[in-house]
């Protein structure tokens, strides 16, 4: 088994992932969607937990070497970041969506020198706009980005294409068509269902589900 496949056994697991399409989710950008994603839900689960910060941990030491900070995204990122520096004995920062509104008004939290070379975490990569934003922010104060690494993605053209253009290299544990066919292996996916499920990847803005 691969560990694009064992990770997406986990998350199937703990019920982290909802595969739905018979009643569709409809995110806040108003898309419908055959999949629920919350990674949040992984913290819940010591042992599974502890395999995915150790995979985790794998993708940046062999993927990023030359990382000397890590940068978790709030919410969900923070607790991955946290867990992987601890692990790999690296510095960590955080990185709040705007600004604090009082005190010191920060939107990074923890220390870090401009010029150091910072890889940022995140849980989960849909379109890819709220994960660049975070890189923005880390650019503008002097960080040199070199990637990003996530737990889950969708695997959108458009994100793909937003990293590309944004000079991101990003990394996933475990990917959308990954876990699809985890679930089919596993039977709570029919064939029929999975052309279904493939093809709102495809096409998500405009997809109507059954």
């Amino acid at each position: 088994m691969t560990n694009e496949k064992a990770v997406a056994e986990k998350l199937l697991q703990v019920g982290a992932v909802k595969l739905r399409p018979e009643e569709p989710f409809t995110w806040a950008s108003g898309w419908k969607s055959p999949i629920y994603c919350d990674n949040r839900k992984v913290l819940s689960f010591p042992y599974t937990r502890d395999f995915i910060k150790s995979e985790m941990c794998n993708v940046i030491f062999e993927g990023f070497p030359e990382a000397q900070l890590l940068a978790g995204v709030a919410t969900a990122g923070i607790p991955w970041g946290a867990m992987a520096s601890d692990q790999l004995k690296m510095p960590y920062i955080y990185v709040r969506p705007k600004p604090k509104e009082h005190g010191l008004g920060n939107q990074i939290e923890g220390s870090f020198e401009p010029g150091q070379k910072v890889l940022v975490i995140e849980d989960l990569i849909s379109t890819g706009k709220s994960s660049l934003d975070v890189v923005k922010v880390l650019r503008d104060s002097g960080l040199e980005v070199i990637g990003m690494v996530s737990i889950f993605t969708y695997g959108f053209k458009q994100a793909t294409q937003a990293f590309e253009l944004a000079s991101v290299p990003y990394k996933s544990l475990t990917n959308y068509s990954t876990l699809i066919s985890m679930a089919v292996e596993k039977g709570t996916v029919s064939a029929e269902t999975e052309a279904l499920l493939l093809e709102w990847r495809e096409d998500p803005a405009n997809w109507k589900g059954i």
